[in-house]
């Protein structure tokens, strides 16, 4: 009896002291967590604070002040880029009355299209796009608007365009107006900051600001009516953001927002008119309501492809269908129906390739055309002085 009594004691006390041995383990192991516990949350401390000291230099937060610090060397936050470059672009609203002819006869309704501008200069003057004014400039009832971002508006007056590089002037009678900073394009490297500002799918939108990255510089995009060299960026640029400002990190204008891509397969791919390349066009508008030097043949033309050149037995080129009455081509003995091959030696298939040959001389200089005349089949070369395009 007092054996088994024994054996049960010491059983009780080694279980006992089995658990003792077992508490004073998980406690070291609870302190030695404990402590490497600390020592991991004192390291993400310091990061933390680092990285907050870091923002705080910036002044900016998130991922986009760790982008935008490489770019800026004046120290602006994006919001205060926002508000310097901002005040300056203003909101453009045309209203023309459109007459069509419908089943029910002649019917007139009222056309609204919106687009974004930039001020130029304290007399008033503003940069956009000419496809967002200048198809109303011949137009009696066209009316163009322009909105500040101060909530200031007026009535504005069209100076002239340029259609090839898709750059327009327009001018308001205001004072004190918000003059745009510029900087240059002509030194701009992939990877720097950019802000797109305008008014994306209308005034509801007034002053929308996207923000990216130069993604590509000195981009050539096969459209009609675009500069011959683009700045490209992934600050989003949607409709209506036409003629508004591309900025640098300190606010100064770099480029004039003009197209994207917009299909389903690419995302974030838009360009902007660069501003070196756009102000000697603007000065000259302002100066002679035209781009004044600019050559010109005075001929429309339309593109012989070549399936059509293989149906009729004629050469590739540019076919003309009217002959400006006086001009160089009317003086040169060019008719309508003559086709154009080649200019200066240069082979001719198009009319963007006639325009690019063109735009590499001046108003007087002479230039040799090679031509097929459709009256005898024949073809032809003439000397031509070229005009001045107004």
């Amino acid at each position: 009896m007092t054996g088994r009594w024994n054996s049960a004691r010491g059983t009780k006390i080694y279980a006992f002291l089995l658990c003792l041995v077992v508490i004073l383990g998980s406690a070291a192991a609870m302190a030695l967590f404990k402590q490497h516990y600390d020592q991991k949350i004192d390291t993400l401390t310091r990061h933390i604070e680092a990285l907050q000291e870091q923002i705080n230099s910036g002044g900016s937060g998130g991922k986009t002040a760790t982008v935008y610090n490489l770019a800026n060397t004046e120290g602006l936050s994006v919001p205060e880029i926002a508000e310097k470059a901002g005040a300056s672009v203003v909101g453009i609203k045309i209203t023309a009355q459109v007459k069509e002819t419908g089943w029910f006869g002649p019917q007139i309704y009222q056309q609204v299209s919106e687009g974004s501008g930039i001020i130029y200069n304290e007399e008033g003057y503003i940069i956009t796009n000419y496809h967002v004014v200048g198809g109303y400039a011949s137009s009696e009832s066209g009316h163009i608007e322009v909105y500040l971002a101060d909530g200031r508006s007026a009535a504005a007056k069209y100076i002239g365009g340029d259609q090839q590089n898709d750059l327009a002037v327009i001018k308001i009678d205001l004072d004190n107006l918000p003059v745009a900073e510029f900087g240059s394009s002509s030194n701009l490297r992939p990877g720097e900051f950019a802000m797109a500002i305008g008014n994306p799918l209308g005034m509801d939108l007034a002053g929308s600001v996207t923000v990216g990255v130069i993604s590509g510089i000195e981009r050539k995009v096969e459209a009609e009516n675009v500069a011959d060299s683009l700045i490209q960026t992934d600050a989003a640029i949607n409709p209506g953001n036409s003629g508004g400002a591309l900025v640098n990190g300190r606010g100064e204008v770099i480029g004039i927002n003009t197209i994207k891509i917009a299909t389903t397969e690419v995302e974030g791919i838009g360009f902007a008119i660069p501003i070196d390349y756009a102000r000697p066009i603007v000065d000259s508008i302002i100066a002679y309501g035209y781009v004044k030097g600019r050559p010109a043949i005075g001929i429309r033309g339309t593109d012989i492809n070549e399936m059509t050149a293989r149906f009729y037995d004629i050469p590739r080129g540019v076919l003309i269908t009217d002959v400006v009455a006086g001009s160089a081509a009317a003086r040169a003995g060019l008719q309508k129906n003559d086709i154009i091959t080649a200019i200066d030696g240069s082979e001719v298939i198009s009319m963007s390739a006639l325009k690019k040959i063109l735009k590499q001389h001046q108003a007087g200089d002479e230039i040799t055309i090679t031509y097929y005349h459709y009256q005898d089949g024949q073809s032809r070369t003439i000397k031509l002085v070229l005009d001045e395009r107004r």
